[in-house]
């Protein structure tokens, strides 16, 4: 285990000779682990049985794969603390009203029923300052404590910095575990939650959907589905549910090709919201709603045990040398409304804009 001090000097040293590595930090733990590559060759996981951190795209494409050259983790310290930035950001009204407009088309796409969900987004570029990458994610671990924080970097790539709330797969030995999640609210301290019916239904159709493309697959066993409750991800809520259940003989290149691109990030059902997405949202979400995370790495505690576990590419930002992009988006179902759906994207980005200022 090394100090906080070293760990990082490791990652500056890695990114100054242009060489690939991943930082990141999983829910509710107190370390941060990183792997190195030690060339800036571009490798790929094919059948996913190779073991390292995977990088995968929204549409299709390679997942990039940064194989286990060295692994290094670190505690994070007693100081950090969750951020509260008062910044107030200003829209920018040509692209409201061209989300506006991309929602509305979605809505009177679900009512000709064309699908009955689909997850529109958007991105935002802002100048880039010059920013310190390393910094800006220890200030992304204290505002998302629970959520899956992490730096990417490949020369080849790109550098790419995000904190994701939702688990795409999590396998250990025969047992595996996802979630549905689904709905967004601001949170207000002492304020009841009260979830609509729009917000109650997006997340029960992200639900049926997962559960039902398990079941397609014969050899998943014992699968369990929880009741729907709330979670808290930096200043939002969400509604989630837990699905676990045993592997059997199933690959996980199988689950995750049945479960990605999920109906939280894409829509249901897929094939019409995805044409739908890659169709009019006017831009290409490259590693936005992607997935990355461990590939079956091995336990401390028994180089027998294996794990992966990945997670869906959201809350995330790509830095260029001369913009950062910021991505958000939101599910788009029949009582959907533009205004609404529009101050949703906001609130997320302005939660994104608290680590770059």
């Amino acid at each position: 285990m090394l100090s906080l001090e070293v760990f990082y000097k490791n990652i500056e040293e890695q990114l100054q000779k242009k060489l690939p590595f991943v930082v990141y930090s999983k829910p509710n733990e107190n370390q941060v682990s990183a792997i190195l590559q030690s060339n800036n060759t571009l490798n790929e996981s094919k059948d996913f049985r190779e073991t390292g951190f995977v990088f995968a795209p929204f549409d299709d494409g390679d997942t990039v794969l940064i194989p286990k050259d060295s692994f290094l983790k670190t505690l994070l310290t007693s100081e950090t603390e969750s951020l509260t930035v008062e910044t107030d950001f200003i829209s920018d009204k040509t692209d409201e009203q061209q989300h506006k407009e991309l929602i509305k088309k979605g809505i009177n796409s679900i009512k000709k029923e064309q699908f009955e969900k689909v997850v529109l987004s958007r991105v935002e570029r802002i100048k880039n300052h010059d920013i310190d990458v390393i910094e800006k994610y220890q200030g992304l671990v204290s505002i998302y404590p629970s959520a899956f924080s992490y730096l990417w970097y490949h020369p080849k790539v790109g550098l790419w910095l995000g904190a994701t709330p939702e688990t795409l797969l999590e396998v250990k030995e025969d047992e595996f575990y996802t979630m549905a999640l689904a709905g967004t609210k601001l949170f207000q301290n002492d304020s009841e939650i009260v979830w609509g019916e729009k917000e109650i239904a997006e997340q029960q159709i992200v639900t049926d959907t997962i559960v039902s493309s398990l079941n397609n697959i014969e050899e998943i066993q014992n699968l369990n589905i929880s009741s729907r409750k709330t979670v808290k991800a930096g200043s939002l809520l969400h509604l989630k549910t837990d699905i676990k259940g045993k592997i059997g003989t199933a690959s996980i290149k199988e689950i995750v090709s049945a479960l990605h691109p999920t109906p939280a990030v894409c829509g249901f059902p897929r094939e019409e919201a995805r044409s739908f997405i890659l169709e009019n949202e006017n831009y290409n979400r490259s590693y936005y709603t992607g997935f990355l995370g461990e590939l079956n790495m091995t336990s401390e505690s028994s180089s027998q045990e294996r794990f992966s576990s990945l997670y869906v590419n959201l809350r995330c930002m790509q830095v260029e040398e001369t913009c950062i992009s910021i991505y958000t988006g939101g599910g788009i179902t029949l009582d959907s409304h533009p205004e609404a759906e529009w101050q949703e994207v906001l609130n997320k980005t302005r939660t994104m804009k608290k680590v770059i200022f």
